[in-house]
């Protein structure tokens, strides 16, 4: 299946789109502002160590210090628990450190003094000495040929450890190399740039997404990358003449009139992809709500009728949705729990070939995954690895509005809200007037429809209501002041 990636920069974000068949099916974002720290190696200064927290803050040069508690001390790591890191380290020594977490809030980035660069193939851990692989690679014989394969690469004499990644299942000998030597190599720069730098500085930092597309997404299948940026395209090129030569090829300067995701189609696509609502071919259509806790999935038939029976419009409408389905997940990038609620079907053969269907196109993900058949409640409950933030909190925030509910008060409940605290206020304050504020629809309502219960209550507390009418009020949003 013919693949094209399709990379849009601006100097305030990164936009890569992933095409099968001229059809998008991922969308990754990386924002200037805020790209994280994750990854970054630093050599550090230590300002001050807190005994009783067993932890230590370090000036690695951002805003706020950072912090690196006793556990994230490799050499303390098998020991944490009986070793001090008043005895471990002190006030004004140098370290070299990775961040493991960003800052959050007032809190600064978490560190470690493990450190490890991730290649295309392989991770490099310089302080270890063993091979590991990638839980996602099951086959047991598998896992040994790899081990076997990168510990007969690797010389005896050469210290470091590494992590075979999961997309290296396939890799050549030559790949292996090529990622061992790249590696190294970053290791060794940035313990010259630490021998020569003083603290605090930065040794490392992680790929940019443009980088991680050479590194990561390139498959034998990818045929072109395109990229709208002349200074991009020559710094991606270098990048990939010394890190990813088999990539180089594949790299084209697109300098057309449109915008290369208007012409291909990218624009509308993360425009739908930030819907509620998504319309299949059929006539049929899915309803989809991202919770804290799940992601649900709404199957509906909508206006498709079949050809021959409502069983049959069923079977095709679910069939349809679950290849939709799949394709959201990945351009929507939804993670954690994921519950897919099919349209119900009697027939057992039909449930089998919608979740076979599904198993399918579910395939072509790189992301983690597992997928529970149907539940007695006719639902598929299924479960995706959060690897980054969904696009819709990438892209959006909560509606000030209605406040992430979906939904607002009506002009008649927040009349009545008003009414309600009219009567405390007056109960409370001895006021000569009170004035409501409050946008057009509800005192519009006030003037019309609600204004006997407005008079009745004037009468009962004895006092004057004035009403004005605030254009830039919320639907919800009223205040009343005593006059």
């Amino acid at each position: 299946m013919s693949e094209e990636i399709l990379i849009n920069f601006t100097p305030q974000e990164t936009r890569v789109a992933v095409l099968q068949q001229g059809v998008v099916q991922e969308l990754h974002i990386e924002r200037t502002a805020s790209r994280g720290l994750v990854g970054n190696i630093y050599l550090g200064r230590i300002v001050r160590i807190l005994p009783g927290m067993q932890s230590a803050f370090i000036d690695v040069g951002l805003e706020r210090t950072a912090f690196l508690h006793i556990a994230d001390i490799w050499q303390a790591r098998e020991n944490s628990s009986e070793r001090q890191i008043e005895k471990i380290l002190h006030e004004g020594q140098s370290l070299i450190v990775q961040v493991i977490k960003d800052p959050i809030g007032s809190k600064g980035a978490r560190l470690s003094t493990q450190i490890s660069i991730a290649g295309r193939m392989l991770v490099y851990l310089p302080q270890e000495k063993h091979i590991g692989i990638s839980q996602r690679i099951e086959s047991e014989s598998e896992r040994e040929t790899l081990r076997e394969r990168i510990t007969r690469l690797v010389p005896e004499d050469e210290k470091g450890g590494f992590i075979v990644r999961t997309m290296a299942e396939n890799a050549s000998d030559d790949e292996f190399s090529t990622d061992i030597a790249y590696l190294r190599k970053t290791c060794a720069d940035l313990r010259e740039k630490a021998r020569i730098s003083p603290p605090p500085c930065l040794l490392y930092q992680e790929l940019s997404l443009g980088q991680r597309v050479l590194r990561d997404f390139v498959n034998p299948e990818t045929a072109r990358i395109s990229i709208d940026s002349r200074e991009n395209f020559q710094k991606l090129s270098v990048f990939a003449q010394e890190y990813t030569p088999a990539v180089l090829p594949l790299l084209e300067h697109y300098t057309g009139q449109r915008t290369l995701f208007d012409l291909h189609g990218v624009e509308e696509e993360i425009q739908k992809a930030l819907a509620r609502r998504v319309d299949l071919k059929s006539g049929g259509y899915l309803i989809i709500d991202q919770t804290e806790a799940m992601t649900t999935i709404d199957v509906n038939t909508g206006g498709f009728v079949g050809v021959r029976n409502f069983d049959d419009t069923i079977f095709k409408t679910n069939l349809e949705a679950a290849v939709t389905i799949a394709r959201q997940l990945r351009l929507r990038n939804l993670g954690g729990i994921i519950i897919v609620d099919f349209i119900d079907m009697e027939n057992e053969e039909h449930k089998a070939a919608v979740l076979e269907e599904f198993n399918k196109a579910l395939a072509s993900d790189h992301t983690r995954l597992t997928v529970n058949g149907f539940t007695n409640l006719g639902l598929v409950e299924m479960t995706r690895k959060r690897t980054r933030e969904s696009l819709a909190h990438v892209l959006c925030e909560p509606c000030p509005t209605c406040d992430g509910r979906g939904e607002v008060k009506t002009a008649r409940t927040v009349a009545y809200e008003i009414l309600r605290e009219l009567l405390r206020e007056a109960r409370q304050f001895n006021a000569r007037e009170y004035r409501v504020l409050a946008g057009p629809a509800v005192i519009d309502l006030f003037l019309d429809e609600e204004s006997q219960s407005l008079a009745m209550l004037c009468d009962f507390i004895g006092k004057t209501v004035s009403l004005q009418a605030e254009a830039s009020y919320a639907p919800e949003q009223y205040d009343i002041v005593l006059m």
